[in-house]
């Protein structure tokens, strides 16, 4: 009923949307066994985004309990020996230093200790006693091996942690250590179906809140400049959604591209696929999709070429062909391919040939070739005439095109 009455009067809608928003409000009411009760009257969309990132967080934290800060375990009987000797320590230093500086502990203005020369606790190790019972607690502590340390599970309600962590949240502005640390990188996260006219303020039509109502065409706008992971939806005539399609490419497509491009698609550019940015060739605004049969990676430069924002007589055009290649057209009409770059070279397996430029010369056998002062190493090979190459080899290595 709530989409019926946005589609018939999406100018009422949109008004008490607007006045409902004066309406927000925080209050706390309190309750039995020194609870309360915090309310908070808000638009629904920041309300299900703040509930979804709580959830999320609460489940990763009962999820990695290895994110939280540990409470190490302690070595009591060491530490009670070690504080004993201090101690013991302590009172020796304290009267060796009153018999030095001959001040008694009595009455009047006499004291125990020197005020002008105060005591410093790292005094202690120069006592015989310290040294000995602080290297008997690591000898212990050595002796024993490392300690196994078991972080217990949280074994809260999920509403108790969404609970603490929004009291956490609100207090501290961002999730303390010991919540977690792999907390920080949550965001919240809602779904928001919204028509390209609404976006491009053709018309006032209340967007949709997936799965809670209405949604002000303002704050879709909102939402829509700060996100780029917007998806398209092409719908029947009967309003089911048959397709979607999103304008940013996938890593694997990526991937898949940067390895078969490996440069800028311009004919005649080299530029590094690292250094240029994934096109539509068909524009995406235009109804092109997103996939690896319209994408292709252009430079900055080439990438304005064919930008819509240039004017027609200067605009280069272009169409991806079924092998991948793309045709260009250039403003005057003529047209330029660009094959993509093969990644396997293919070579003969045959002997190699000579220069064709210096056909090898025969000479008789008892006629010492060129070159014999240099040594054996003849000069010249006696390569077979071109009629005597193999049958299967209709044509001999030197003329083959596709090396």
């Amino acid at each position: 009923m709530r989409q019926l009455v946005a589609a018939l009067a999406p100018q009422t809608v949109a008004e008490r949307h607007r006045a409902a928003t004066a309406q927000q409000v925080v209050s706390v009411r309190e309750l039995d066994d020194e609870m309360s009760l915090l309310q908070a009257v808000m638009p629904t969309y920041k309300a299900v985004a703040i509930l979804d990132r709580l959830t999320t967080m609460a489940r990763t934290q009962r999820q990695h309990p290895e994110n939280r800060t540990p409470t190490l375990p302690s070595d009591v009987e060491a530490d009670l020996e070690f504080e004993a000797a201090r101690a013991a320590a302590a009172a020796a230093a304290a009267e060796a230093t009153a018999v030095a500086t001959g001040a008694i502990s009595g009455t009047g203005d006499t004291c125990a200790t020197d005020p002008f020369d105060p005591f410093d606790p790292f005094d202690l190790f120069d006592v015989p006693g310290a040294w000995e019972a602080y290297d008997d607690a690591m000898e212990r502590i050595i002796a024993a091996g490392p300690t196994v340390i078991q972080i217990p599970t949280d074994s809260r309600a999920l509403d108790e942690i969404r609970t603490e962590l929004l009291s956490d949240l609100l207090l501290s502005a961002a999730p303390s250590a010991i919540m977690g640390t792999g907390l920080e990188n949550i965001h919240a996260r809602i779904q928001v179906t919204v028509a390209a006219t609404t976006l491009a303020g053709v018309d006032e039509t209340p967007a949709q809140l997936d799965g809670h109502g209405t949604l002000h065409p303002d704050t879709a706008r909102r939402l829509a400049g700060q996100s780029t992971g917007w998806t398209r939806l092409f719908l029947d005539p009967t309003g089911f959604v048959t397709e979607t399609d999103t304008y940013t490419p996938t890593e694997p497509m990526r991937r898949y591209l940067r390895a078969r491009d490996q440069h800028c698609r311009f004919p005649g550019c080299r530029m590094p696929v690292h250094r240029c940015e994934s096109d539509h060739t068909i524009d995406w605004a235009r109804g092109g999709p997103t996939r690896t049969d319209n994408l292709a990676y252009l430079c900055l430069t080439h990438h304005a070429l064919k930008h819509p924002d240039i004017p027609a007589q200067f605009r280069w055009t272009a169409r991806q062909l079924p092998d991948w290649s793309l045709e260009w057209t250039s403003p005057s009409g003529r047209t330029h391919l660009d094959p993509p770059p093969r990644r396997v070279m293919f070579v003969p397996t045959g002997p190699w040939p000579p220069d064709t430029c210096d056909p090898p010369r025969s000479e008789p056998p008892d006629t010492p070739t060129r070159g014999a002062a240099h040594g054996d190493r003849p000069t010249h090979v006696d390569w077979p005439a071109r009629g005597d190459w193999a049958a299967h080899d209709e044509t001999p290595p030197w003329e083959a095109t596709d090396t």
